[in-house]
């Protein structure tokens, strides 16, 4: 089993940056692969950024590649989302998710699940 801790939501303002942290225990926090999802209102989960288990490839959604930097510091067992020039349609609830393997796309693939952070960008 894994436990996933997330935090560093908040609201701000658009253009603002926020870095969401998540913190990890229980398992062996290297020999996973790690993402973030967001769900926001009156929409589908989906995904927003992944890392694979040494950090060493990552994957964007095309929404918010070249503004979200997803990283990790398996020291600390924890990974991090960077977000700068924040939107609108960032708000969400931002959720961390960890799966054994390769990294992916599909929510439905991750197998541990963080309880979410709140992300609201005001205009």
């Amino acid at each position: 089993q894994v436990q996933l801790v997330e935090s560093g939501g908040g609201l701000v303002q658009a253009g603002d940056s926020l870095r969401l942290s998540c913190a990890a225990s229980g398992r062996t926090f290297s020999s996973y692969a790690m993402g973030w999802f967001r769900q926001g209102p009156g929409k589908e989960r989906e995904f927003v950024a992944a890392i694979n288990w040494s950090g060493g490839s990552t994957g964007y959604a095309g929404s918010v590649k070249d503004r979200f930097t997803i990283s990790r510091d398996n020291a600390k067992n924890t990974v991090y989302l960077q977000m700068n020039s924040l939107k609108p349609e960032d708000t969400a609830v931002y959720y961390c998710a960890a799966r054994y393997g390769s990294m992916n796309r599909e929510a439905s693939t991750y197998g541990y699940w963080g309880q979410g952070t709140q992300v609201t960008v005001s205009s």
